[in-house]
């Protein structure tokens, strides 16, 4: 059996924390920024957790 691939553009946009949690970026937050409040374009920049019911679907895409 060939070795598995990891989804290139996934492994782009997660990591793996130590505890094994899955970390995302936020999106909205690269251009149009006007009309966004300074308070929402500051969370924005925050980086969170994948949701619990989509982090097993990100970890194999990453083989992690």
């Amino acid at each position: 059996m060939p070795k598995m691939k990891s989804h290139r553009g996934a492994c782009k946009r997660f990591k793996v924390t130590g505890s094994g949690k899955v970390k995302r970026e936020k999106m909205n937050a690269s251009h149009i920024l006007e009309k966004k409040s300074r308070k929402r374009k500051r969370n924005l920049h925050q980086s969170t957790l994948v949701d619990a019911s989509q982090e097993k679907t990100v970890k194999r895409m990453i083989l992690a």
